[in-house]
């Protein structure tokens, strides 16, 4: 059963539509297949999980738009919050 969800194929992060615990499975849709991983830490609903690995730096992006950047490298599967997003302006 599909448990999150990925809005735009430039996108490296999923929403979760239901609450995940630790060792649970993620699945979401990507280009047509369905993708899985194994959470490794609780996730709350309409919360935000990598679907591929993002280093420190990198642009966070999220229905196809970048809503900021990477702190720290992020794991797949791991929960993408403020404890490891930087909120950047960007000249637009």
């Amino acid at each position: 059963m599909i448990n999150a969800l990925m809005i735009d194929v430039k996108d490296n992060v999923a929403v979760v539509i239901e609450e995940i615990k630790k060792g649970a499975q993620i699945r979401w849709e990507e280009k047509g297949k369905t993708k899985t991983l194994t959470a490794p830490e609780d996730v709350t609903i309409y919360h935000k999980i990598a679907v591929r690995e993002i280093r420190a730096g990198d642009k966070v992006v999220k229905y196809g738009e970048h809503i900021g950047e990477a702190g720290r490298d992020i794991s797949p599967g791991e929960h993408v919050h403020v404890h490891n997003v930087i909120s950047v302006r960007e000249e637009l």
